[in-house]
């Protein structure tokens, strides 16, 4: 008689936005379907215009507007600003902060060191860093003429794009794309590994040692999907 691992326990998670919400938004529709293993309990914007907000609202899920500019210029501020962020986080009692998305510098407070994720559209090293989102990310990567760009899912510290990184996807460039149609392309590949991570964290699958992280191999019987790879 086979026996399946079991079900893992879902993430408490908070998710940070600022604009549309898409991720937010799959997250959400994988979560119902009973694909992804994770409890969102808070969803916090940098905006109140974030289009991402009514995706909580329509999922009962309690939101947050907590702006950037409510806080001093310069370090202190970007310092008071992440302690402001956490500590709603904390109030909610969540294992991981998810960013999707967010654009604003919110430094890490203590106690969730290694617990916070974010995705960036392009492999890391390589067109990050601070300005680089959206799609300048996009026309950078056509502008340098490179064949291969992608997605990288990392743990976040206190620098834009990077903390240890946990998983890259690749995605090709080709010859006639503009920065619409690769990211387009580019995000249908964060929709896989996003969530991808997620379920290796619910199942106890990552650690962290330094800036290097290990996917651990799966219980037998055990196998994760994503795009054409079986992982086991």
């Amino acid at each position: 008689m086979n026996q399946h691992p079991p079900s893992p326990a879902p993430l408490k998670l908070a998710v940070l936005i600022s604009g549309s919400g898409r991720t937010l938004k799959n997250f959400l529709d994988l979560a119902a379907e009973g694909k992804l293993p994770v409890d969102i309990r808070l969803v916090i914007s940098s905006t109140a215009k974030a289009g991402g907000l009514k995706f909580a609202e329509a999922a009962g899920i309690p939101s947050r507007v907590i702006r950037r500019n409510a806080f001093p210029d310069g370090a202190a501020g970007d310092a008071a600003y992440g302690n402001a962020l956490f500590a709603a986080c904390r109030e909610t009692g969540v294992e991981y902060v998810v960013m999707a998305g967010f654009l604003k510098l919110a430094p890490v407070s203590a106690g969730f060191e290694g617990r916070v994720l974010n995705i960036h559209p392009a492999l890391i090293p390589s067109f990050c860093g601070p300005g680089m989102y959206g799609h300048r990310v996009h026309q950078a990567v056509l502008d340098a003429g490179v064949k291969v760009t992608g997605c990288t899912v990392h743990f976040v510290d206190n620098e834009y794009d990077h903390g240890p990184i946990i998983w890259q996807q690749p995605v090709p460039v080709f010859d006639n794309d503009t920065a619409d149609t690769l990211a387009a392309r580019v995000f249908e590949a964060e929709t896989e590994a996003y969530p991808h991570v997620l379920k290796l964290l619910a199942a106890g699958r990552i650690t962290l040692d330094g800036r290097r992280v290990t996917i651990l191999k799966s219980q037998r019987g055990e196998r994760s999907r994503i795009g054409k790879n079986l992982i086991d």
